[in-house]
């Protein structure tokens, strides 16, 4: 890409790029394994890597090789002052000002540019996409183990918000190779769930009570995979209204994760299927429907995007995005449906002329069926959502404990 650009050197400033890049994780930031550094990439495919050596362990000097220069932070200033009379590649979105004004100031020629990273990383190579799937099975056993435990608990009226994110992260533990959540959970009963980004706090805790919807918007980051998943129960019986919403979101959900759609196709094309049943009752939701999700890495990167938003970068094979249209009734409750979906490669359609690729999903835990309206489905989105359970139990019986299993069988069951 550097060399195409006509470029000698790009300056790669996202930490999620530069881990990609090189291939190495760290600690440096609460639930996403990002290095803090700078990067110089260079036309001839060698690297100048500005980080604090103290990071660096043998296993990492080996694993770098020859083609990785490791230099002090200290250093870019005048690494970018080298680059007199070169042209260098930019991202305006993600680097810094004074990056741009320094290589100015020392007579370089910058072209404003894509991160060249950004493409490649969100693109999954196949062990990737494999370790994901692995990745969302042991999670989708332990957010399994957790709904089961609601299922009994909650009724009692004593579950708090911040003790059910507690017992959730308890079973992902548990579960084995969790490094970290990928992102604070979303813990929210009754109008908190009607707030999309809602953070619990000590402040702000409440008890999830009889008859309440509770949403769980949670994930893990796994060596082999990071996750990003959303539950909605309800405590007790749901109103008509609630069912009415929630399977009116589940439409959406659905028309989503089965859509064929051709390559060149961008997320914003695909939006309005994820809204149509609720757009007609005359209803929406605020936020957007998909977002990228990383390799062990940010739970959110781009540049694929699935809203209203412009967006024009086609869904490409192997990205990762979230599937999660939700409803919100401001100061009664929420409801969020996620999966994360992989995009396939473009395949033949019977009696079609173009290739079309579709999503495969690779999330796996049950969806509420006390809150679906058997009634609003077609019989096509009733066999998904049949078809979905059934594997869903498949695959996640092995993993769960004994009470889980029998609680699984029932909330997996056919409709």
């Amino acid at each position: 890409d550097i060399k195409k650009n006509g470029a000698d050197a790009a300056i790669v400033s996202l930490a999620d790029s530069i881990c990609w890049l090189l291939n190495v994780r760290g600690g440096d930031t609460p639930h996403t394994p990002f290095v803090l550094s700078y990067a110089i990439l260079n036309s001839d495919g060698s690297a100048d890597w500005f980080v604090d050596a103290r990071k660096i362990t043998p296993e990492i000097t080996k694993h770098l090789g020859n083609a990785v220069r490791v230099r002090a932070p200290g250093e870019f200033n005048s690494a970018l002052d080298a680059l007199k009379g070169k042209t260098v590649v930019a991202d305006p979105n993600w680097t810094a000002a004074a990056a741009f004004d320094r290589l100015a100031k020392a007579g370089a020629t910058v072209k404003r540019g894509i991160d060249p990273c950004q493409l490649p990383k969100a693109c999954k190579n196949p062990v990737e996409i494999e370790g994901s799937r692995k990745a969302h099975i042991r999670d989708g056993a332990a957010l399994t183990n957790f709904l089961a435990w609601m299922a009994r608990e909650a009724p009692n009226g004593e579950i708090t918000e911040i003790e059910a994110a507690e017992v959730l992260e308890g079973y992902r533990r548990k579960a084995g190779s969790l490094t970290d959540l990928s992102f604070d959970s979303i813990s929210g009963a009754a109008p908190h769930a009607a707030l999309p980004h809602y953070r619990v706090t000590t402040s702000s805790n409440r008890k999830i009570n009889k008859n309440e919807i509770y949403l769980i918007d949670s994930g893990g980051q796994y060596p082999d995979g990071t996750t990003d998943v959303t539950r909605t129960m309800i405590v007790g019986t749901p109103t008509a209204e609630m069912k009415d919403r929630f399977t009116r979101v589940l439409k959406g959900h659905i028309a989503l994760g089965t859509m064929k759609f051709p390559p060149g196709t961008p997320g914003v094309a695909l939006d309005a299927f994820a809204r149509k049943a609720l757009w007609d009752a005359g209803l929406d939701y605020d936020h957007g429907t998909g977002h990228g999700v990383g390799s062990y890495l940010s739970v959110h990167e781009g540049p694929q995007n699935i809203s209203k938003r412009p967006i024009h970068q086609p869904l490409m094979p192997g990205m990762i995005c979230s599937n999660e249209p939700g409803y919100y009734k401001e100061g009664e409750y929420g409801i969020r449906i996620e999966n994360l979906v992989v995009v396939t490669e473009p395949k033949a359609v019977p009696g079609g002329d173009r290739k079309m690729m579709e999503f495969e999903t690779v999330t796996w835990a049950p969806i509420d069926l006390n809150l679906v309206e058997p009634s609003l489905l077609t019989k096509d989105e009733r066999d998904w959502l049949n078809d979905y359970h059934a594997k869903t139990r498949a695959k996640l019986e092995p993993l769960v404990d004994a009470d889980t299993k029998a609680w699984l069988e029932n909330a997996t069951r056919a409709i």
